[in-house]
């Protein structure tokens, strides 16, 4: 009877959709990884500042994607498992260790997570590295993007990436295509998180939303 008299509203039944964008590109001698930084639920913002760039060791990094409380779950694990085997061998992990736990994690619990991760970094065999996983898939590519926002800058990925970029080039695309994708997606927005890793380390960087690139339509 109550039920009848107070139906249940249809956005309680309803798959609650996330968004961001995320992006790792690599450049003559490491990677640069980059995010928005809004959280949202449906049509509500629920963070509007979230650094979505976990890093999983200290010249390996992830950007996260799908449901926030599961993206970072997994990078909390990763984390963990790669300090002790860190401890175990001796010395860094490979950035594609880190990212077949992810893709590991991924696909064990695929029906119980949402989660998307790109994992980036260097290391001393193989220099800046950028991997895609995404229930059980592991491809290693020069560049890779993630996101609700990704769909509206695909083409000018394509368009603009270059190989052997240099630092600076590389981290202005990155800005560039994170600024594009939140100037046009509505669950993408905030400031844009920027970290780029080389041999020397990870360097971390907030670029504020009036220090963003302008275009043509703004």
């Amino acid at each position: 009877m109550s039920e009848e008299m107070f139906p249940e509203p249809e956005w309680l039944s309803e798959e609650v959709k996330t968004g961001t964008t995320i992006i790792a590109v690599t450049f003559d001698g490491g990677v640069v990884l980059g995010s928005d930084s809004r959280v949202s639920a449906g049509e509500a913002v629920v963070n509007r500042v979230m650094n979505k760039l976990s890093p999983l060791h200290d010249k390996i990094y992830c950007a996260l994607s799908g449901s926030a409380a599961d993206a970072q779950t997994i990078a909390e694990i990763v984390n963990y498992q790669l300090d002790v085997h860190s401890i175990e061998v001796e010395d860094d992990p490979l950035v594609c260790s880190a990212a077949t736990l992810v893709k590991n994690i991924s696909y064990k619990y695929k029906e119980e997570l949402s989660a998307h991760l790109i994992v980036a970094g260097w290391d001393r065999k193989k220099g800046g590295q950028v991997y895609a996983t995404l229930s059980g898939l592991l491809t290693s590519q020069p560049f890779a993007i993630g996101g609700s926002g990704s769909f509206y800058i695909n083409g000018f990925v394509d368009a603009e990436y270059r190989k052997n970029m240099t630092k600076r080039e590389c981290q202005e695309f990155v800005v560039n295509a994170l600024t594009l994708a939140m100037g046009r997606d509505g669950s993408s927005g905030g400031v844009a998180y920027v970290v780029t890793i080389d041999k020397d380390g990870a360097e971390e960087k907030c670029v504020l939303g009036n220090e963003l690139p302008k275009f043509f339509d703004e």
